[in-house]
């Protein structure tokens, strides 16, 4: 489904930028063990640390900043504790759940056997449809996005996404929920969809 926006011609995410208690491992982990290519290195003016990019096709770029005095990271508050499946996938507002990155559906089944390979601890795959448990085990024509997660060497949650299925207005269905737990009916479910341009 794709709908024009009339306020601002985006072109995807430029980069997200995040922190790591060490760049060499950072480094080790994003260029040599996902093997993304490092694109720019910054040592920031005055010792207050670096800031490195690596590319995630498209043009879009994964950034990290290293602080020598950053606060240690706090799992369960700033990022989840565990992956989907093994405990509390929960994060605080404000907080960076984790970062999904899209790989071609064709491939995924190898890759996921890559990051095994590669001794990276992974979620079970997770194939997500609209069932009630909104996962299955099975690959059926219902699943849109398949998915594993993983942990990065400062405990950032991962996803390789593949979508299955494009999407129409139907998947655009559920009012949002609100700071005190009930739904803002008719936000969504009420409105006239925007026609594409």
């Amino acid at each position: 489904m794709a709908v024009a926006n009339s306020e601002f011609e985006f072109c995807g995410v430029n980069h997200l930028a995040l922190v790591c208690k060490d760049m060499a491992k950072t480094v080790e982990f994003y260029r040599d063990t996902l093997g993304m290519p490092l694109t720019k290195t910054i040592d920031l003016p005055g010792g207050r640390g670096q800031h490195f990019f690596f590319d995630i096709g498209n043009g879009d770029s994964l950034a990290f900043f290293w602080f020598p005095e950053a606060p240690e990271a706090v799992p369960g508050i700033s990022a989840p504790a565990a992956l989907p499946t093994q405990g509390s996938f929960v994060s605080a507002h404000g907080s960076m759940n984790h970062i999904a990155i899209n790989v071609r559906a064709d491939k995924f089944d190898d890759y996921y056997q890559r990051l095994v390979d590669k001794g990276i601890n992974v979620s079970k795959v997770l194939n997500h449809d609209d069932s009630p448990m909104q996962s299955t085990d099975e690959l059926h024509p219902g699943v849109f996005v398949r998915s594993v997660y993983f942990f990065d060497p400062d405990g950032v949650c991962l996803e390789f996404a593949a979508w299955t299925k494009e999407f129409d207005e139907s998947d655009v269905a559920h009012d949002p929920v609100q700071a005190d737990g009930t739904k803002r009916e008719g936000l969504i479910t009420g409105r006239t969809p925007v026609p594409a341009e």
